[in-house]
């Protein structure tokens, strides 16, 4: 679900590999993180269930053009991350998402010019303008992180380098995983701002996620990158699960909504630990989808839905 740097992976000791068991998931599931279908299934459910914490349901349109938008995004910054691995001469660094996405450009950058116009039509002829100024900033910040991943230091035009510096400044006063965290999660709370007003518990079920989200992206990046350091994803991850504990349990009297979805934030911060867990038993990229996968405790509360 995160757009990450390119993060040099070290090669596990031999060890390591040979005592490595296999876990071969499903080709659908390799596909669904391949193809970057990942991270748009887990904003739509997000989207959804912050909805459900403010007891509204968002219209179909707005969740479409969040799924459309947040699967651009990630097909461009992997797109990216592909073309600097190629120019500088470090394939070491790529991962198979990368590859897949160079490997089939030709079909995926037609896709998300068709994507992009899709969302900016139903934008244009569907959100009222409080909606649009809203979704416009969230937009701008997004534009702002890419531009700092992405750009060169020197040259880009004034609006490029003004986004850059900006940016530049926000990643030395807070990590890049929260950054993250924080612009996914206002963006699965735009459908839901453009319905009703925030209140204090949907607030704090954001925060949440955002907290959940900078966990999912801190876990891959170690993943990914850093092996040989002790991992600190567990302990974060139990301590945000205790978190969401005692938050559903303030909320559960007067909100129980927020409650139920605050508590599916959780249950999704201890499966990230077991993965974490379990991370030198897995395929990458099994893992990897794992990690998005486990987002998607919300389903249960709509399966307790369609259930009743």
């Amino acid at each position: 679900m995160e757009t990450v740097a390119l993060i040099p992976l070290n090669p596990p000791a031999p060890d390591t590999l040979a005592r490595r068991t296999t876990w071969n998931a499903s080709a659908l599931l390799k596909m669904w993180h391949l193809a970057s279908l990942d991270a748009p299934t887990v904003a739509v459910t997000w989207a959804w269930a912050l909805g459900w914490a403010a007891g509204v349901r968002p219209p179909a349109w707005p969740l479409v053009v969040l799924a459309l938008v947040v699967w651009v995004i990630y097909v461009v910054d992997r797109l990216l991350d592909a073309r600097t691995g190629l120019a500088n001469g470090s394939l070491h660094l790529l991962q198979a998402r990368h590859s897949f996405h160079w490997r089939n450009r030709q079909i995926l950058i037609p896709l998300c010019a068709c994507a992009t116009a899709a969302a900016g039509w139903m934008v244009l002829t569907q959100m009222p303008a409080m909606g649009l100024r809203s979704d416009s900033a969230v937009g701008l910040a997004t534009l702002a992180y890419l531009s700092n991943v992405h750009g060169g230091k020197d040259g880009g035009g004034w609006i490029r380098r003004m986004s850059r510096r900006l940016s530049g400044r926000i990643s030395r006063l807070v990590p890049r995983e929260c950054v993250v965290g924080a612009m996914f999660s206002a963006g699965c709370l735009l459908p839901v701002m453009a319905r009703t007003r925030l209140t204090w518990d949907v607030t704090a079920t954001a925060v949440a996620l955002a907290a959940l989200a900078w966990l999912n992206v801190g876990a891959i990046g170690f993943w990914e990158g850093c092996r040989e350091k002790p991992s600190r994803t567990r302990g974060a991850a139990i301590a945000l699960a205790c978190a969401c504990l005692a938050l559903a349990a303030v909320l559960a009297r007067t909100q129980p909504g927020s409650a139920e979805v605050v508590l599916a934030a959780g249950v999704s911060a201890l499966l990230l630990a077991a993965l974490d867990a379990m991370a030198a038993t897995m395929e990458p990229v099994v893992l990897r989808a794992a990690a998005d996968l486990v987002l998607l405790t919300p389903l249960f509360l709509l399966a307790a839905r369609v259930a009743a």
